[in-house]
C-alpha cells in the first residue's frame, strides 16, 4: 500500500513538468502570434504558486531550467516577471519556421536532450502542428491545424480508478492571435477575446483544433506595386514619342 502511494505521490508530481494549468499550482498558457506572415512569435507565461515553489521547489526548477534551454535552442528567450512567472517567446519567420520550431519545442526528444542534474519523468504527450498557406497575390490565407493528445494526464488511485476527474483539476488553454482575427473551423471550447481565439483543451481526451485567418501579402502588394510604375512608365514613355511619319504615297 505505502509502495503504490508512493508512485500516486509522484505522478502527481511529474504532472508539473506537462503543457497545462493546475488550479492553484500551475498557470499554464501557450499562444501563436502572428504580427505578418513573415513574422511572429510562439509565446508561453507560466506563474508557479508559492505552495508549488515551497514544496516541490526542486521538481518546478528542473522543469523550468529545461523549459529555459529548449527555448534557447530554438532561438527565442525567457523572461522572469517575478520569483513564480515565467515568459517565453520564440520567434518564427514564417509558417513553416512556425510548424518546425512548435514541434521541437514541445516534443519530447528534445526535452531529453537537455541534460539536467535531476532528470525530468514526463508523461507521454503527442502533440503536432501543421500550418497551410497559400498565396492570393495581395492576401495570404493561413490554415493551422493541431492535434494534442492529452490522455496520459488522467490521475489514477492506488487501486488503479480514476481518483479525479481531470477536467476538475487541469486546465490548459491554447491562443491564436491574428491581425485581422481568426475564425475557428471545429467546434469545441473556444471563445473570443477582441482578434485572440483561445481554446481550453479537454485533459484525459485527444483534442483536435482548426482555424484559418487572412493576412495581407507584402511580397504580393510590392509585386503590384513594381507593375503599376512600370505601367505608368510605359504608358508616359509613350506619350512622349513623336508620331510615326506615314511614308509619301
Amino acid at each position: 500500500m505505502i509502495a503504490k502511494l508512493s508512485r500516486f505521490l509522484k505522478h502527481c508530481v511529474i504532472l508539473l513538468g506537462v503543457c497545462l494549468v493546475t488550479t492553484g499550482c500551475v498557470n499554464y498558457d501557450v499562444g501563436i502570434q502572428f504580427d505578418s506572415p513573415n513574422r511572429g512569435a510562439i509565446v508561453q507565461r507560466i506563474q508557479l504558486d508559492d505552495r508549488l515553489s515551497t514544496f516541490t521547489s526542486g521538481t518546478a526548477q528542473t522543469w523550468l531550467a529545461n523549459l529555459d534551454q529548449r527555448v534557447k535552442r530554438l532561438q527565442g528567450k525567457t523572461r522572469k516577471l517575478s520569483n513564480q512567472e515565467v515568459l517565453a517567446t520564440i520567434p518564427f519567420s514564417n509558417g513553416q519556421d512556425l510548424e518546425k520550431k512548435f514541434n521541437q519545442y514541445f516534443s519530447a526528444e528534445l526535452a531529453a536532450k537537455i541534460r539536467n542534474k535531476k532528470p525530468l519523468e514526463l508523461p507521454k504527450i503527442d502533440s503536432k502542428l501543421v500550418v497551410k498557406q497559400g498565396n492570393f497575390i495581395l492576401f495570404e490565407r493561413t490554415r493551422l491545424i493541431y492535434d494534442v493528445d492529452l490522455r496520459s494526464l488522467g490521475i489514477p488511485a492506488p487501486d488503479g480508478s480514476a481518483l479525479v476527474n481531470p477536467n476538475s483539476l487541469l486546465d490548459l488553454q491554447f491562443s491564436l492571435d491574428a491581425p485581422w482575427g481568426a475564425k475557428s473551423i471545429t467546434k469545441g471550447a473556444v471563445r473570443r477575446e477582441g482578434k485572440q481565439l483561445v481554446w481550453t483543451l479537454q485533459p484525459g481526451q485527444q483534442n483536435h483544433i482548426e482555424a484559418a485567418f487572412w493576412m495581407l501579402n507584402p511580397l504580393g502588394i510590392g509585386t503590384v506595386i513594381v507593375a503599376a510604375i512600370v505601367a505608368v512608365g510605359i504608358y508616359f514613355k509613350n506619350q512622349q514619342l513623336p508620331p510615326v511619319a506615314k511614308p509619301a504615297s
